[in-house]
């Protein structure tokens, strides 16, 4: 599957990003009816017996919803995976990843040759997440298909780069698929992305405060009450730098203005009382634009209304 294949797959270019607990078969089936590619991280399904049954949902249910709307199919869905040796359950996800032939990975922590070679074997498409043109490059040279360029203001796990820089610098070398993630919540932001070079818009946080969602009511909330000045970047959680909403952490007994430095080797940050992703909890720098708590396909829609909007603006002008 081609990036022009993918794109005609959708109502919007759009990559529903994969978010750790928060995603879930209700979310990823949603994004995909609405037109855009939904995703979920593998290791949310606990224990790996329920990945088992909820890719049987996710493959099910979209394939009847295909057969009803032979007009508009669903969009394709991915599954990402933690490619970092503290994933015990990798090999056993990906046995099962290949069972339901699941059509798009997105790898993260790690560039695994293997990998690749088993997603390829049945046709499956790869894109990687990267924060550097540097470990584009070692991707690509891996065998990944695409690129997700992780700039700065991305919802947890995020790079430092300014879109700008990272998806020219991956574009003088690289035409295959390209997906930008950092604060897009706006149907403009996506045209951006594209004017900047990328294929996709990856976008995370707006999800989070969705109807669809596994996150709890008072998360949800957070982010619409939070904006850009409430994100906290820091790699104190999990040992990787990452942007955080800064009453979470509030909540958990920090000060989110002086934190210390991470390490690298924990990726399961705990101080006792609260936990990484559970309760200190991502975001990203475009949370601003999330108004209110809606249904996915409302979200979707209203993306589209502004993406459109964007493209007239610029004819006009």
């Amino acid at each position: 599957m081609h990036t022009t294949q993918l794109t005609q797959k959708l109502a919007l270019p759009v990559i529903g990003a994969p978010l750790f607990i928060i995603s879930n078969p209700k979310l990823v089936i949603a994004q995909c009816k609405a037109g855009i590619v939904g995703s979920m991280p593998s290791l949310n399904a606990r224990p790996l017996s329920q990945l088992d049954e909820w890719l049987a949902e996710i493959t099910e249910t979209l394939a009847s919803y295909n057969q009803e709307h032979p007009e508009r199919p669903a969009a394709p869905f991915a599954v990402n995976q933690i490619v970092h040796k503290s994933n015990e359950r990798l090999e056993a996800d990906m046995e099962l990843c290949i069972k339901y032939k699941v059509p798009i990975y997105i790898t993260s922590l790690g560039a695994k040759e293997e990998v690749f070679d088993l997603a390829h074997s049945y046709g499956a498409i790869v894109f990687h997440d990267v924060i550097s043109n540097h470990f584009a490059k070692k991707a690509i040279a891996k065998g990944a298909d695409g690129i997700v360029a992780v700039a700065s203001g991305a919802g947890g796990h995020a790079g430092s780069k300014s879109p700008f820089a990272l998806v020219q610098e991956i574009r003088e070398w690289f035409d295959g698929p390209l997906a930008l993630s950092g604060a897009i919540a706006h149907g403009g932001a996506v045209l951006a992305a594209q004017a900047m070079g990328a294929d996709f818009a990856y976008i995370g946080s707006a999800f989070i405060a969705t109807d669809e969602a596994r996150a709890s009511p008072e998360y949800k909330q957070a982010i619409v009450d939070a904006n850009s000045d409430d994100i906290i970047y820091s790699s104190l959680f999990t040992g990787v730098l990452g942007n955080y909403l800064a009453q979470s952490i509030k909540n958990s007994g920090l000060d989110p203005y002086n934190l210390p430095t991470g390490d690298p080797k924990t990726m399961n940050f705990s101080n006792g009382l609260k936990k990484a992703w559970k309760d200190i909890w991502g975001c990203g720098q475009g949370v601003g634009m999330v108004k209110k708590v809606v249904p996915v396909s409302e979200l979707i829609e209203r993306l589209k209304v502004e993406y459109e909007a964007a493209k007239l603006k610029i004819t006009a002008s």
